[in-house]
């Protein structure tokens, strides 16, 4: 079974978010930082080079592949930021129709800035992720 790259690690999340070189961007992730920890109650890891996450879980599927992944977590990526939203969307339409502007994938959330999301709907979204994720696991 493969093992899984992307895991916790040591290195700073203050110099990864430093290291963005858009002001904005830089910006955008220390309010979304901020925001994942309060809603979270838990500390920004670094996990890989390139993803920031809070908490974590520990998941098993009925394939027998089991690992540990973040609650919630967000990534400065080329075209976007990206923010994981472990439960996923579509339990959340309600909130969905009341972001903004936005793209998803199965569990990522794309924005271009967080002035185009309704922070308020998007701290109700994790908010809602992490107690599903807690509950299921």
């Amino acid at each position: 079974m493969a093992t899984l790259k992307t895991k916790p690690n040591d290195q700073s999340v203050e110099a990864y978010i430093e290291n963005i070189a858009d002001e904005k961007r830089r910006t955008d992730c220390k309010t979304i930082a901020e925001l994942m920890e309060a809603i979270s109650g838990q500390l920004p890891v670094m996990w890989s080079d390139s993803i920031v996450g809070f908490g974590s879980y520990h998941y098993k599927y009925a394939s027998g592949r089991e690992g540990d992944w973040f609650l919630t977590g967000f990534a400065s990526r080329k075209q976007s930021l990206t923010l994981y939203i472990m439960a996923g969307f579509d339990q959340y339409d309600e909130l969905m129709e009341q972001l903004g502007k936005y793209k998803t994938g199965k569990s990522c959330l794309y924005i271009k800035k967080l002035e185009d999301i309704d922070q308020d709907v998007l701290k109700k979204l994790i908010k809602a992720s992490i107690l599903y994720l807690k509950k299921q696991y």
